[in-house]
């Protein structure tokens, strides 16, 4: 079985890109971008109201960082310490070597391929440094451009659950895409 262990925290660098701790300082940032309808749109989880809730947001990642049961990075560009998104390993499954990666960013920085270089960089992490064998995210069959992302990260459509989920009086389907360590 694996042993995650992210301590000291595994701050990473591409070619534009620092992904680094999320911290109190972001609580701004945080709460934009989780309260944001559109930035929500195909995530099911309630909609963070305050500074307040952005706080405890930033807790519970920092929480399953310190017991190393996930990981969340905040994506800023290198040489502007502005959180533009979150990126991180959730539902990490030691016993299967597999964990599950999930993305949002903020609408200003769309379709400039920070997400693909974001998730290009975690599944080299993934894969040479916490020892995955597979990697799978799970979204929302509407996400098209989170699926153009996963696609063009190599990520393979391997299920569509249909109506798996109940959310604000509704059945959503879900698309799991993943990807294997060859």
């Amino acid at each position: 079985m694996l042993d995650f262990n992210f301590t000291p925290f595994p701050v990473i660098e591409t070619e534009r890109l620092l992904l680094r701790r999320i911290t109190n300082d972001d609580a701004n940032e945080v709460f934009e971008l989780r309260s944001n309808p559109e930035t929500m749109k195909y995530i099911p989880r309630p909609l963070v109201k305050n500074n307040e809730d952005a706080l405890e947001h930033i807790a519970m990642i920092e929480e399953k960082i310190i017991t190393n049961v996930g990981i969340n990075w905040g994506i800023t560009l290198k040489g502007n310490p502005k959180l533009l998104g979150i990126i991180g390993f959730y539902r990490m499954q030691p016993e299967n070597y597999r964990a599950e990666i999930g993305y949002m960013l903020s609408p200003d920085f769309h379709g400039k391929g920070i997400i693909p270089e974001a998730v290009n960089k975690l599944i080299r992490y993934g894969f040479d440094d916490l020892k995955l064998h597979s990697i799978e995210a799970v979204i929302d069959p509407e996400n098209f451009a989170s699926e153009k992302v996963l696609e063009k990260c190599g990520f393979i459509k391997e299920a569509h659950l249909k109506e798996a989920e109940f959310w604000e009086g509704k059945f959503l389907d879900k698309v799991i895409y993943s990807l294997l360590n060859k």
